[in-house]
């Protein structure tokens, strides 16, 4: 039997996570990005299709490629952010089914069906950015996933030549809550979003 995470477990995972805007002048390393990651590739996706690939943007030259394609609200906060991870999306993800689900011939499903590809590509790598957030919360970092971005540029200087797509942006620090933390917004009750059958 599992046992439930703690309370405050909890807290930090989701009660008490933000969206932040601003962050710390504290480095998030390399080795952090490779935990992260690697406690993020871990959760499921749909025949472990596992289509998410992530540019992790640090460096000042790296930031200087993203900046022109960052919408006027999001530049300032991305640039000073720590890290940005650039949550893409491989639409031939199929090309790797052999070797990431052995267990049946899952490329034919795909392969000449991009409707199917397409859709299962989208859903998986935005759940794999979903997960990516929930594993940089629970090693004790904080994030600001957004939109307003113009994707063509992104993908023009990130992942030219590839079948890979941006999808969202994910700052990625240690959250400063005395600047720029907006007050929570309201979450539908249980009542509102869902029904028992």
């Amino acid at each position: 039997m599992k046992s439930e995470l703690s309370a405050a477990a909890l807290d930090q995972l989701f009660r008490e996570a933000r969206t932040y805007n601003a962050f710390l002048p504290r480095a998030v390393t390399d080795a952090q990005l490779r935990a992260l990651y690697d406690l993020a590739k871990m959760a499921p996706t749909s025949a472990n299709t596992s289509p998410a690939r992530i540019v992790f943007v640090k460096s000042p030259e790296a930031k200087a490629r993203l900046a022109p394609a960052l919408s006027e609200g999001n530049r300032a906060k991305t640039l000073a952010a720590p890290v940005t991870a650039i949550v893409g999306t491989d639409h031939a993800f199929y090309e790797h089914l052999p070797k990431l689900f052995p267990h049946a011939d899952a490329r034919a499903w795909f392969v000449g069906n991009p409707s199917l590809s397409d859709t299962t590509a989208f859903r998986n790598g935005t759940l794999q950015g979903a997960y990516l957030i929930m594993a940089a919360r629970a090693l004790g970092l904080d994030c600001g996933p957004m939109s307003g971005f113009d994707n063509a540029m992104v993908d023009a200087a990130f992942f030219a030549g590839t079948t890979v797509k941006s999808n969202f942006l994910i700052n990625i620090g240690y959250g400063d809550a005395s600047r720029d933390l907006f007050p929570r917004s309201p979450r539908f009750a249980f009542e509102e979003a869902c029904r028992i059958e």
